[in-house]
């Protein structure tokens, strides 16, 4: 004998009745069948507001009527064919019975428990007689039990409690005769012993089909529903969610008292009290493997952890007070007040120093309970010995769950510290002696991010999700996108990093997808995007509240860079190309590091130096690992670089600043480089990083321009200064050639002291035969006094610079 519960879903609609009835049908080849089923999807919830409307006297009951009506005929036409108006017939007459029990409601203005089991019983009827017909119409042989004349009970209406020895005998008789190959009951109904209609309440139907299972002690109870299973953590929020393959009743208990909708604890307390094991199935795919839960998982040791659940809306109520500590009888008084209140107490955790309790409710019940408790102990708060309860709302409970999490060390440290991480406050912790639950009270908007973190940490194969924030898609910005799409199955495979742009910005346009843009089009969707704020930018990156999140400025804005604070704030990671934030004042330069402290949140900058060298990187170890930089002496202009090494006697100095600029290695605004203002800021964040505090104005600016390049109104203007002013230019490199040196915009670092400034560099120095657009820096140290280290290669450009971003984003990945 098989026993098969079938939920509201999965007789929500003919598809899935259809569904339903193959699945009976294949089962019934090869054993008797038995199919519990619940009400069509919707209908419980229309009776009981038709129930409710009536008895308010409001007429609307019966436009609820009509459409219960309407949904339960259009399901028997489309099942059976119009030629058994039989059927037709004697389900209207049932659908008439219903109305008249609505009129009587209207007319006595009363529904009370008793009429209100009768009216939600009618959507168990119908739905198992419309599918016990079909099943006839189509040649098979079943048949449909009424649950009521099985199952028994006392009077207590809406949650009926069973009389086992009555029921089971009933139900044993009945089946030992039964003939048919199929039974249909209806879930949920019974009748109690002097014939009343009663109900089984919450997850009555998954009761009925524990009890049937219990009392012919069959092999396994099916649940079949509208998901596959029993997943590690709640699918709707977390996409790398799975379906568990076998679990443990306790480990069930547990997920579905913490918010796992497919099972309710108490309804299959008949089949676990005789290790029947239960099988979770989905209705909509057969074929899919399913849960499985039952005490025989020998061969399971695959995760510790068995899932993460949730449950929102809940309170925090607290009770403390100096009154507390050493008197007895604090938690009783507590208790036994929201007892009486018929208060259900979720989550409970006490101070050893016994100053405070505090208990986790249902949102709905905190005012109710603030006013009985604060009731309860109005003389201790008079007093002064105790404070009036305090309330907390807006909050949920996370719970990792796992039979065999006590026998593996360090998952409580694992858990909180990957939500620390994250910048999940933890506002109260609670673990069982079992060690099969550790709970955890949360802000209510973090538990998207806690979900996703803690899945990822358990259960996705040591995978890392980033979540990329990028504002500034220019040529900068344009090539790290792509670079991002290239590498993007690449970073998944060897580094198990799963990268995801999940918000682009230009100074126009900004478009969102906290599951990841697609990167194929993302220029077409940006230029269609909804209108761009710096503002707005962020507040979308904080309502989305992802974890592992990076914010990439690949701007030279100021105003974006005064955004890093709050990007930290909100542990999102910084990642910037731009150089105004670094080489700010000193006081806004600590800030922002400690704030990266702080919040956990790395706050990155390589590229402000060098694009992609290393450069910022290998000062950082340099000075972790203990030594001391003495001097720094550095080219760090790529785009003057190319100026010089391009300017000759034969050709004018406007011409090669005007071709570096539209081959990208100038700023759009030329003077930012040859003023020597962007190469300032460069040796200042290397003098900064190598633990000198200084400011820009500190740095001694030796400029090669002339006083009217400097005071150029426009950029148009300053290139017309440089055509007045060719000559001064040629004899600067006149000098550099009757010296046999080469000219070199040069920064440099010494006891404290920096300054830049054009230099003639004689054959043999390191800078002589530095070409192209490459960046050269020398570290001498104590551990390099003499032979300094040098970093050398390419120090501007898209590519290189967008390289250097991605390796900044790719570090945070790694971290």
């Amino acid at each position: 004998m098989n026993v098969l519960k079938f939920g509201g879903t999965s007789v929500g609609s003919t598809k899935n009745i259809n569904n339903v009835i193959s699945i009976l049908e294949t089962y019934s080849k090869t054993d008797k069948v038995i199919g519990v089923v619940s009400a069509v999807g919707g209908i419980t919830d229309k009776l009981l507001k038709a129930g409710e409307l009536a008895q308010n006297k409001d007429q609307n009951y019966i436009s609820e009527f009509d459409q219960i009506s309407e949904i339960h005929n259009t399901i028997l036409s489309e099942l059976i064919p119009a030629e058994s108006p039989s059927v037709a017939n004697h389900l209207n007459d049932k659908l008439q019975e219903l109305r008249s029990l609505l009129d009587g409601i209207f007319l006595i203005n009363e529904l009370s428990p008793k009429t209100s089991d009768k009216l939600v019983s009618f959507g168990e009827l119908l739905s198992s007689y419309i599918i016990a017909e079909t099943l006839k119409s189509r040649g098979l042989n079943g048949l449909r039990k009424n649950s009521q004349e099985l199952i028994v009970t006392n009077s207590n209406f809406t949650k009926a409690e069973v009389l086992f020895q009555q029921t089971n005998d009933n139900i044993t008789q009945y089946f030992s005769e039964a003939s048919q190959q199929i039974t249909i009951l209806p879930g949920f109904i019974s009748k109690s012993i002097t014939g009343d209609i009663t109900t089984l309440g919450r997850g009555g139907s998954d009761f009925t089909a524990a009890i049937i299972a219990a009392a012919l002690n069959v092999n396994r109870l099916e649940i079949w529903t509208d998901v596959s299973g029993m997943y590690t953590t709640n699918p709707k929020l977390v996409k790398q969610a799975f379906p568990i393959q076998k679990i443990s009743y306790q480990e069930a208990m547990e997920l579905s008292h913490f918010g796992a909708k497919v099972l309710y604890p108490p309804t299959v307390q008949p089949v676990l009290d005789l290790n029947i094991p239960i099988h979770i199935k989905n209705t909509m795919e057969p074929e899919a493997t399913g849960t499985i839960i039952s005490n025989d998982l020998k061969d399971d040791n695959t995760h510790p952890v068995k899932g993460i659940t949730n449950i929102n809306n809940i309170a925090l109520l607290t009770l403390q007070g100096s009154g507390m500590v050493g008197i007895p009888g604090f938690s009783k008084r507590l208790f036994e007040t929201l007892a009486q209140e018929k208060i259900n107490v979720i989550f409970i955790t006490q101070a050893s120093s016994e100053h405070s309790i505090c208990f986790g409710i249902d949102s709905k019940d905190s005012h109710q309970a603030k006013t009985a408790i604060d009731t309860t102990f109005e003389n201790e708060i008079s007093l002064h010995k105790i404070d009036p309860i305090i309330v907390e709302s807006g909050l949920s409970i996370i719970a990792l769950v796992g039979d065999q999490m006590k026998s593996h060390q360090g998952i409580s440290g694992k858990m909180f510290r990957t939500l620390g991480k994250n910048n999940i406050n933890i506002r109260a912790i609670a673990q069982g002696a079992s060690e099969r639950n550790i709970s955890a009270v949360i802000v209510e908007k973090d538990v998207k991010k806690a979900l996703n973190t803690l899945h990822e940490r358990f259960f996705e194969d040591k995978n890392k999700q980033l979540n990329v924030f990028i504002t500034g898609v220019g040529n900068v910005g344009e090539r790290l996108v792509e670079q991002i799409k290239q590498q993007k199955k690449y970073l998944k495979e060897q580094l198990k990093i799963n990268l995801k742009v999940v918000g682009i910005s230009n100074s126009r346009t900004m478009i969102f997808d906290d599951s990841g843009l697609a990167l194929k089009q993302w220029k077409t969707d940006l230029a269609s995007g909804e209108k761009a704020t710096l503002n707005g930018f962020l507040e979308r990156a904080k309502a989305f509240n992802l974890r592992n999140s990076i914010f990439v400025d690949v701007t030279a804005n100021e105003e974006v860079s005064n955004l890093y604070a709050a990007y930290l704030r909100e542990s999102i990671a910084v990642v910037a190309c731009n150089k105004i934030a670094c080489s700010s004042n000193i006081e806004n330069y600590k800030k922002l590091k400690d704030l990266s402290r702080k919040y956990n949140a790395s706050f990155l900058f390589e590229t402000n130096v060098g694009a992609g060298l290393p450069v910022i990187d290998t000062l950082n170890n340099l000075i972790a690992s203990g030594d001391k930089i003495t001097s720094i002496q550095a080219v760090l202009s790529g785009s003057l670089n190319f100026v010089f090494n391009n300017f000759n006697a034969s050709t004018k100095f406007h011409d090669v600043v005007k071709q570096a600029q539209e081959e990208g290695y100038t700023e759009p605004d030329p003077r930012i480089d040859l003023s020597g203002i962007d190469v300032a800021r460069k040796i200042l964040i290397l003098a900064r990083e190598s633990g000198t505090d200084m400011n820009l104005s500190d740095i001694e600016n030796e400029s090669f321009l002339t006083q009217a390049n400097l005071e150029s109104d426009s950029v148009a203007d300053f290139y017309q200064t440089l055509l007045d002013d060719e000559a001064h230019f040629q004899s600067l490199y006149a000098s550099a050639q009757a010296n046999d040196c080469q000219l070199k915009y040069v920064a440099e670092f010494n006891n404290g002291n920096a300054k830049v400034g054009l230099k003639e560099i004689p054959k043999g120095h390191p800078f002589y035969n530095l070409e192209g657009k490459d960046n050269i820096v020398m570290y001498y140290s104590q551990r390099y006094p003499e032979q300094p280290m040098i970093i050398k290669g390419a120090g501007a450009g898209a590519d290189v610079t967008a390289s250097g971003l991605f390796a900044d984003i790719i570090r945070i990945g790694n971290n």
